[in-house]
């Protein structure tokens, strides 16, 4: 007779949605009991003691700026070699050089300049879209704002691209420096961009130099990664091809890895480009010249009109250098002839001396209709806020009603310690100890910048906007990455919003709900949702098309299909399009302190603005780097675990 087991079956472990599901039961349970208790709150005018430190630190540089070795030597020579390199670039298209009234390069000589360098480029399309886009920013009325922008971002580019591409190069030949300077890249590229200025400003001023600085630092790792991506694509049959014929490494490198690579390391200018266009527009709040200082004023008085105008600058300008640059990448490139190249050059040359002896041509005529687009603006916003405000206002404050307000008063009001406990908690289960120790760090040096209550209403208004964010990348990624006519329609306007800088995305909202911090959330979403979506709908397409058909053949339906065999074997893809929401959302936070955000955002912009609020707005600036580090850290664990 067999022996019967006594033993009691092992009981299933609970999965991580019951976890988690449990801990935030638990969490709200408590914060009904001990809500509004030891939240840690600062008023607006308060400051701590870390807060006052930074602000002695600021005037102790300040008043040793010229005398320390550290400055003497090192910063400030920085500063003046940035500088100076800056001034020669405006010199040439934006501002009088050498005691002339005009640029060395007038409106005429910049547009045919541009017109000449799209076409050998890419093609006579991109040449005449080249000419087109420049000539409306003249009859904008915003010719010098936008020379002024164009300046500093070719300086920042030409400067980051003189490092970035042989750092590129170095990641691409050696293992160990691609380990290392990975995290670095991580790291500038989770920064939000607002958080380079204040630091920045500590040691180079503010001014172009600083502005240029924080740009080239922004802008520069897409040109490393994609030069390194491209040389490391490099077929090895190539390369051992061209070591077998006796060529030394410079000449593989030169001769073959980077000819190879010459379409991804252009694909990495143009995404230096549109990242440097996208910083200097933001670096206004440093006193960079140009069409960023146009919004930021427009935004403080509310002039819509006058935003849009200049909004509508920076998108042609952004969009014209980027088909400009893609048109150079493109592996399907129409090669002008070169006597028609040639000719075009002369005239080029005819009309940049003619731009440089006459008045005529160097000075845009006066001709403009940037007010009269303003004026329209302005009307329309009037409008509307008089005759859609019962729409507009029924939705800004049932969202505010429905989840802002709920989630804020769940962050802001819990205890410190129960935040940080449903935190950690939260983070085992989704990502390991690994992310749990470093959402612990993260926290307790949140509670060292003495903004933890700031934080926890910025991370409220972030999270609000990432749940919808992903709402919309599930909902719009997966008709996306079912159907191959809906992707080409929509992937242009996604790759067009990632295209224009943040600063252009608050205008409108601006008109339609005024200055809240549902707008600021608003725009976020707008400015989030195209990466989420685009990621969705790749790991969509990315499940095999042979499980899918084994889905349909055994009776499911498309909604079967879609939430029981595509959304599951996209799990991954989703959580990527997650992490990339969140930190596009919380790199929204400090511009939408210009709008009605408060909190962390509305610290960052008064630090700029009131010298006794620097330090605060310093730490507030560590406050969002800290807050992104946490949910990146988080997030990408949470991929890796349910990869």
């Amino acid at each position: 007779m067999a022996a019967v087991s006594l033993a009691r079956p092992s009981a299933r472990r609970p999965g991580k949605g019951v976890l988690v599901a449990g801990i935030l039961v638990a969490w709200l349970v408590l914060w009904f009991v001990l809500r509004g208790l030891q939240t840690l709150s600062l008023g607006a005018a308060q400051l701590t003691g870390l807060h006052r430190w930074l602000n002695e630190v600021n005037d102790t540089i300040g008043a040793n700026r010229d005398s320390n070795p550290v400055f003497l030597y090192f910063f400030n020579e920085i500063r003046l070699v940035v500088s100076e390199f800056a001034t020669f670039v405006q010199s040439l298209i934006a501002q009088p050089a050498f005691d002339r009234p005009v640029p060395l390069l007038g409106w005429l000589g910049v547009v045919a300049v541009i017109t000449w360098i799209a076409v050998a480029a890419g093609h006579w399309r991109a040449g005449l879209l080249a000419a087109a886009g420049f000539f409306f920013l003249g009859l904008q009325g915003l010719w010098q704002e936008s020379m002024d922008t164009l300046a500093l971002t070719l300086s920042a580019v030409i400067i980051a691209l003189l490092f970035g591409i042989p750092l590129g190069i170095w990641a691409g030949l050696s293992d160990r420096f691609q380990r290392f300077i990975t995290p670095v890249l991580d790291f500038m590229q989770t920064m939000p961009t607002f958080v380079y200025l204040a630091p920045l400003t500590l040691f180079f001023l503010i001014g172009p130099a600083s502005a240029t600085i924080a740009t080239l630092i922004y802008a520069a790792p897409p040109a490393i990664r994609l030069t390194a991506h491209g040389i490391r694509s490099v077929q090895r049959e190539t390369v051992e091809a061209s070591d077998s014929l006796g060529s030394t490494a410079w000449q593989t490198l030169t001769k073959v890895l980077l000819p190879s690579a010459k379409r991804t390391i252009v694909l990495g200018i143009n995404q230096t480009m549109m990242a440097a266009l996208s910083m200097v527009t933001i670096a206004a709040l440093i006193d960079a010249p140009g069409l960023g200082k146009t919004v930021v004023q427009a935004l403080q008085t509310l002039d819509v009109g006058t935003a849009f105008n200049a909004g509508l600058a920076i998108v042609v300008m952004a969009i014209v250098l980027d088909r400009i640059t893609t048109a150079a990448a493109s592996a399907k490139k129409r090669h002008t002839p070169r006597w028609l190249l040639a000719a075009g050059g002369a005239g080029a040359l005819v009309c940049a001396y003619l731009s440089y002896t006459y008045v005529w041509a160097a000075e845009f005529p006066d001709v403009e209709i940037g007010s009269a687009i303003a004026k329209a603006v302005s009307d329309a916003t009037d409008w509307i806020q008089l005759n859609l405000a019962p729409v507009t206002n029924a939705i800004k404050d049932g969202v505010t009603l429905v989840l802002i307000d709920p989630l804020q008063s769940l962050l802001s009001e819990s205890p410190w310690w129960l935040i940080g406990a449903v935190v950690v908690a939260l983070s085992v289960v989704l990502g390991g100890l690994r992310a749990a120790i470093v959402s612990a760090v993260c926290l307790g040096l949140i509670i060292g910048t003495g903004l933890w209550q700031d934080s926890m209403i910025t991370l409220a208004s972030t999270l609000v906007a990432t749940v919808i964010v992903m709402l919309l990348g599930v909902v719009i990624g997966v008709w996306m990455g079912r159907s191959e006519r809906v992707d080409r329609v929509l992937r242009p306007l996604l790759d067009a919003g990632q295209v224009m800088p943040p600063f252009v995305y608050l205008v409108p909202f601006l008109a339609l709900f005024s200055a809240t911090r549902f707008t600021a959330i608003v725009a976020a979403i707008v400015y989030a949702a195209p990466p989420a979506i685009k990621i969705t709908a790749d790991g969509v397409r990315g499940v095999s098309a042979t499980t899918v058909e084994a889905s349909l053949a055994s009776g499911s339906s498309a909604w079967q299909t879609i939430t029981k065999v595509q959304l599951p074997m996209a799990k991954r893809a989703l959580t990527l399009a997650t992490n990339q929401g969140l930190i596009y959302v919380l790199s929204m936070v400090v511009v939408g302190g210009l709008v009605g955000a408060g909190a962390l955002g509305y610290d960052v912009v008064a630090g700029f603005s009131q010298g006794q609020l620097y330090g605060k707005g310093l730490a507030a600036g560590l406050a969002i780097v800290l807050l992104g580090v946490l949910l990146d850290r988080l997030t990408q664990a949470a991929a890796r675990r349910s990869a």
